[in-house]
């Protein structure tokens, strides 16, 4: 592996123009590409083989006129007003929405007994001729143009509804910036000039901008979530800026040895590279098990996503030698007035040897006293994961989004005129072809619905042409994403026949979680099972893939239970401004697992690695740790920052799911880079000794072998005799 990124990244070194000139190329491709025949977003949340889509299918086949995506334009005044006085405007809103192209029928709210009992709130009803999931979103903004007349009027006009819902776009915060800024300045004091700064923040943008063009081209081919974009830029920003900085540290560690330019980058190519590449691996192959879930939303955001780190990996493999080469001594010193440098760039080409640092220091600390300091760190990653033992996950509605959105605030209007279960409308589908209620049964059937308590109303049964179909709409009493409505359709369908399924994205989102809760531990041990095989053939070790899985699902667990803490139980809500509790989003404990374990692989690496350098070098495993902790801790400590910081300013995006996200990736990179890398890690190794790079001899000769560790050229110093080690040398 370590040859083949020395050979790309000496490739690209020797001819930097022609790099750049392909990476300009590529950019010039695609973002056209992208605006041209790029494809628009849309969350497919079908679950296979579910009751709901049962009821789907069975509607789209014989009932067409009822399987429509639906939408909600709701018209309100102030206390005391009524709507009638507004009704010629109203009244011409609903000409203008029914000249939208794929509606299908609008109810007038005079006509149609669609006014609240107190007069001030009413609303139209809008059908759709396709499926919520296929209505374009082009005609979601014609009706918001057909009822912003009203609004002169002195109208409240907002548009909700489930097609409004689900294809609205993820918000932006704009405080995505304010996170590339802060990373900037991790790097300035990290490498101590302007210069080598600014080119992780370059390749991580350029990188994320492949990765969403190309999104948006696969977003032509096939259903992509409205997540995925966000997602994909929040993790690009973080490994982009991370992979970039890990090679910029070899390089520059091995220009303060003694080699030149060109043969520090091949060398920093050879060992860093190796790790970016199979770090970042790693996390594709997380984020690709996604599809793993048998759900077509979270596939489309594990491929996503896996694009941008894809282009990632390829810009600090290619667009960075070709950057350096170029730039030269310019990454590796500053000056000030008169040429003077600066006593940190001094200080950079100088560096104190590994037994002057504080990690080296600390490092021995911890594996002089290797069980207090394991026992008390696995004890605070596990109280931090207690709450995660309460989490209670549910589907974000309308009601979690940002009362800056127009569905959000039409859920509001509904809620407060016809109650909170108008906003999730469950849909009962016969298929009276089958055993079990005939047509004449139908009435009784509505009457037990009825008799729920927590149903507030049962509507008229709607038969299709051929009378073999029928469809009886649900008002339950509580709100979408409130769990009584999941107790709720857990017993109607526990009442009604064999040939009768329930539809309604409420009924939808409730199968969603149910899958989710069912497939999340087969996905999860499909990832640690993948994660050991790949640790075990590039460190030749049955012990530390070992320890890797264990800890990544300590500080994993910790990350859920701060999220379930703030997001659940309201602590410190204020801070993130957050205004109410709310469940878990259904799909984060998935997606979250996916995206931390890939990059906690990445500091896993990137430290064994040097730890296995050390480790052949002096056969002494304790002293490996040290010294490898001591030259990878201010790198990895800078990039657990930045990643901190880019995740934490998604934690100011209006979306819940966005807000989640960026909490609970930061809290996981800041345990993954304080507690188990400068605790859990030093302690475990210490308490292994050489059994830690232990591999059986009928494994070790049989498994193909995979270097990340340095391998150095023919024009670098010779390195030290190694020692005599009991594990097989990585080659």
């Amino acid at each position: 592996m370590n040859r083949l990124t020395r050979r790309i990244g000496d490739a690209s070194a020797r001819r930097p123009w022609v790099t750049i000139a392909a990476w300009v190329a590529a950019l010039a491709l695609v973002l056209p590409l992208a605006g041209l025949f790029g494809g628009s977003f849309v969350d497919d949340l079908v679950a296979p083989g579910s009751q709901s889509e049962k009821a789907m299918e069975l509607l789209e086949d014989r009932f067409p006129e009822a399987s429509g995506g639906s939408a909600v334009a709701v018209f309100a005044v102030p206390e005391g007003e009524r709507i009638d006085r507004h009704r010629p405007a109203v009244e011409a809103a609903v000409d203008r929405i029914a000249d939208v192209k794929q509606v299908a029928t609008v109810t007038d709210p005079f006509t149609g007994g669609t006014i609240s009992p107190d007069g001030r709130i009413g609303y139209v009803q809008v059908t759709f001729d396709v499926p919520p999931m296929k209505v374009d979103p082009r005609q979601i903004d014609a009706l918001s143009d057909a009822i912003e007349p009203v609004r002169g009027d002195g109208v409240v006009a907002e548009l909700g509804g489930d097609a409004v819902f689900i294809n609205a776009e993820t918000p932006t915060s704009g405080a995505e910036a304010a996170g590339l800024l802060s990373a900037l300045v991790i790097l300035v004091v990290a490498f101590g000039t302007i210069v080598a700064a600014l080119v992780p923040i370059a390749l991580a943008l350029v990188a994320v901008a492949a990765g969403l063009g190309s999104i948006v081209l696969l977003a032509h081919a096939t259903d992509v979530s409205t997540a995925a974009p966000t997602i994909g830029a929040m993790i690009g920003l973080g490994v982009g800026i991370d992979y970039a900085l890990f090679i910029m540290a070899r390089c520059r560690e091995n220009r303060a040895a003694g080699q030149d330019n060109s043969t520090a980058l091949s060398n920093a190519m050879s060992s860093s590279g190796a790790a970016v590449l199979f770090a970042g691996g790693t996390v594709v192959v997380a984020m690709s098990a996604l599809a793993l879930t048998g759900l077509g939303f979270l596939t489309s955001i594990g491929l996503s996503t896996s694009l941008v780190v894809l282009f990632a990996m390829a810009t600090a493999l290619t667009l960075l030698p070709a950057l350096l080469s170029l730039l030269g001594d310019r990454i590796h010193k500053t000056r000030r007035h008169r040429g003077l440098r600066t006593r940190r760039a001094r200080k950079s080409e100088n560096p104190e040897s590994p037994e002057k640092t504080a990690w080296w220091r600390f490092a021995h600390r911890v594996s002089g006293r290797p069980w207090p300091y394991l026992l008390a760190g696995s004890a605070v990653l596990l109280a931090l994961a207690v709450p995660a033992l309460r989490m209670e996950t549910g589907f974000p509605d309308a009601g979690n989004d940002a009362t800056s959105t127009t569905h959000r605030r039409a859920y509001d209007l509904l809620a407060e005129g016809f109650g909170p279960g108008f906003n999730a409308p469950l849909l009962m589908v016969a298929d009276l072809r089958g055993p079990g209620v005939d047509a004449a049964g139908i009435p009784e059937l509505a009457r037990r619905v009825a008799d729920d308590p927590g149903i507030a109303s049962v509507g008229e049964p709607r038969f299709s042409t051929a009378g073999d179909t029928v469809v009886l709409p649900v008002l339950p009493t509580t709100a979408p994403a409130d769990a009584a409505t999941s107790d709720t359709l857990e017993r109607i369908l526990g009442i009604v026949p064999d040939n009768v399924a329930v539809s309604g994205l409420t009924a939808m989102t409730d199968d969603l979680t149910r899958q989710l809760t069912d497939t999340l531990p087969v996905f999860i041990a499909a990832i640690l099972v993948v994660s050991f095989l790949l640790l075990m053939l590039v460190f030749r070790s049955v012990a530390v893939p070992l320890k890797a899985a264990v800890m990544n699902l300590l500080s994993i667990g910790g990350a859920y239970g701060v999220v379930v803490a703030v997001f659940q139980w309201g602590w410190l809500g204020g801070l993130f401004n957050l205004h109410e509790t709310m469940l878990i989003a259904s799909p984060l404990p998935t997606i979250f697992f996916a995206v931390l374990f890939g990059l906690s692989m990445d500091y896993e690496v990137f430290l064994l690695s040097r730890v296995r350098e050390e480790y052949d070098a002096t056969g002494d495993p304790t002293e490996s740790v040290a010294r490898g902790m001591a030259v990878t801790g201010r790198v990895i400590t800078s990039a657990a920052l930045i990643m901190t910081v880019v995740f934490l300013s998604f934690v100011a995006n209006p979306s819940p799911l966005v807000k989640m996200m960026g909490l609970g990736l930061a809290t996981a990179v800041v345990l993954d880079a304080t507690i188990v890398r400068m605790v859990l890690v030093p302690a475990a190794m210490a308490l292994l000794g050489h059994a830690a790079w232990w591999l059986p001899r009928p494994l070790d000769r049989r498994l193909p072998r995979i270097a990340v560790e340095s391998v150095e050229s023919d024009d670098a110093p010779a390195p030290p005799e190694p020692a005599p080690a009991p594990a097989a040398r990585i080659s």
